[in-house]
């Protein structure tokens, strides 16, 4: 019989490696899934901004840990799905956590220590180095890339971190409601791994542990009978998952022309009109679209020059934060609209299968060559003309060849059922303002509140035909109930894969709650390992929590919010 060689955790790491030659990346990668048996005290499955927040903090608590990311590139919504991060507007003070807060200031100083700035941008202390209107921290991919690399560099050098770049999850050994080990497939090679840990957290993007470990977890929507929820559907609906979509850097260099080639579906999305309920306006290329609040026709121009168009909405690169002569561009935006929202099929869900989900993100991709090709050809302009074919793709800037970002930006997942569940009914506005009788509230406070956050319920159009549903929310907390399933012990959620309705989904799914999540299931790990107690064990021991609480405030991590009105 052959013996699995068990290989302990031993200062081998895939990130110092990053800016290698890709071959002898892709090679010590196969060198390291060829060992067999890989140990750990935590696998963290999925290096998106919860993986990477769960990994710090677990190796700041001295654990072992080994992160695995399905791109080359660790980082997630902030990196290979390119996506400049969606905060509140107390970001800069509070409602975050310390780490978090690091990370912001690490990328304002990547830009003053490495980029040719104006003496005024690099002397403003909240510099927005993109000077996009989304986020108070409008950046380049690459630079989120190269300041998590840098938070997580110690440890790898130090031998506590194993970086599994490339790697996808493709079986779970189950012994009861424990989980013994993930195995992991090595996407260039093929050859496998196998992940042993006391502990494992789901940090994927569509919860892909959930499945593979017999996880109870929901997808899609649920019913108004199941959660009570004013916006829930009248009946549970697996198939309305909100729309993913394939983001791309472009760049405008005016008097020039950088036209495409014609994408081979541009003939169908140039003519796609959404079937949703309420209905969409006309066609999906236009400038015409669903005002996410209202639900009525609303057009917003592309509008390169004006702060009020969609080139300034998610700008990463603003021409006039650089010394005279450093950049002779019109600025660089990413493309993350709902014109390149994808509505046609959900990636998971009964009866979908791996290739559907395939054939869905290259259909998705196709979608987004469509938009940008239409935006250099057809697009209306200002001035009466069509078209800006001085606009060029960036794929330096995401790292692939097409120029779309690596991986799709994902706003919904699986997720757990859990010991409690958020609802809109917790932290919906309304909702609140309904139960409660009065105008003067706040979302639901949480006894065992691990962490907290901010945002809109926000929900994209979906699949299955549902239009946008975006209403206020108050800011709110992350229940220690919601990182724990209702059976299995040792599988906890780090992503947006926690215990939330399809509406509350809507609010937890952004960048600084992703992190707050991810950062707290890490701690709870150490913690629970420290105190010889399941987190379960650690939840129902009223008297413990606070203990782990007071851990997470040592943290930096804020726990509670001051008074503050809703979003």
């Amino acid at each position: 019989m052959m013996t699995t060689r068990r290989a302990l955790l031993r200062g081998v790491s895939l990130l110092p490696l990053l800016a290698a030659p890709q071959a002898r990346r892709l090679a010590l990668g196969a060198t390291i899934a060829r060992r067999g048996e890989i140990a750990a005290d935590v696998v963290i499955v999925g290096g998106g901004v919860g993986g990477v927040a769960a990994a710090l903090a677990a190796l700041q608590a001295g654990l072992r840990v080994v992160l695995t990311d399905p791109t080359d590139w660790i980082g997630g919504q902030l990196t290979s799905q390119a996506v400049p991060p969606d905060e509140h507007p107390w970001i800069e003070q509070f409602g975050s956590s310390a780490s978090y807060r690091a990370y912001r200031e690490g990328v304002r100083d990547y830009y003053r220590k490495h980029m040719p700035l104006t003496a005024e941008a690099a002397s403003n202390r909240l510099l927005n180095p993109g000077g996009g209107g989304v986020s108070r921290l409008c950046h380049e991919p690459r630079v989120g890339l190269a300041v998590l690399t840098d938070m997580l560099a110690p440890y790898a050098s130090l031998g506590k971190l194993l970086t599994l770049l490339e790697h996808q999850p493709v079986r779970a050994e189950v012994d009861g409601d424990r989980v013994r080990a993930i195995v992991v497939r090595n996407a260039r090679t093929g050859d496998e791994a196998t992940l042993t840990a006391p502990y494992f957290l789901d940090a994927t993007e569509l919860g892909d542990l959930l499945p593979l470990a017999g996880v109870e977890h929901v997808v899609g929507a649920e019913s108004q009978a199941e959660t009570d929820e004013p916006h829930a559907l009248a009946e549970a609906d697996p198939g309305v998952q909100q729309a993913f979509t394939v983001c791309f850097p472009v760049e405008y260099r005016p008097g020039e022309d950088h036209v495409i080639d014609k994408p081979d579906e541009y003939d169908f999305w140039r003519e796609y009109v959404p079937e949703l309920t309420p209905p969409w306006p006309g066609k999906l290329l236009d400038w015409t679209y669903t005002h996410p609040i209202t639900l009525k026709p609303f057009t917003r121009g592309f509008d390169a020059d004006k702060r009020d168009g969609f080139f300034n909405y998610r700008q990463i690169l603003d021409p006039t934060a650089y010394r005279p002569g450093a950049y002779d561009g019109g600025g660089v935006t990413l493309v993350n609209w709902p014109q390149n929202d994808y509505l046609l099929g959900p990636l998971v869900g009964e009866g979908v299968t791996a290739e559907q989900a395939g054939s869905h993100v290259e259909r998705a991709k196709q979608l987004s060559l469509s938009l940008f090709y239409w935006m250099q050809t057809e697009a209306p302009r200002p001035d009466g003309g069509t078209g800006w074919k001085g606009l060029r793709l960036r794929p330096d800037m995401v790292g692939t060849e097409d120029g779309l970002a690596k991986y799709p930006y994902i706003r919904e997942s699986r997720r757990i059922k859990a010991e409690f569940t958020v609802t809109e009914n917790h932290v919906g506005a309304e909702a609140r303002r309904k139960a409660l009788g009065r105008d003067d509230v706040q979302a639901e406070s949480f006894w065992d509140s691990v962490g907290v956050g901010s945002y809109r319920i926000d929900l994209h159009p979906a699949s299955g035909g549902k239009n946008y549903v975006d209403i206020s929310s108050l800011p709110f907390e992350v229940p220690l109930g919601s990182l724990i399933p209702v059976r299995v012990e040792n599988l906890l959620p780090a992503c947006k894969n926690l215990g939330v309705t399809h509406i509350s989904n809507g609010c937890y799914r952004l960048h600084p709650v992703e992190w707050v999540i991810g950062e707290a299931a890490g701690a709870l790990v150490a913690h629970a390992l420290a105190a010889k107690k399941t987190p379960r064990a650690i939840r129902e021991d009223r008297k413990h929590v606070p203990t782990f609480q007071n851990k997470l405030k040592a943290r930096g991590m804020d726990v509670t919010w001051p008074k503050v009105g809703p979003r």
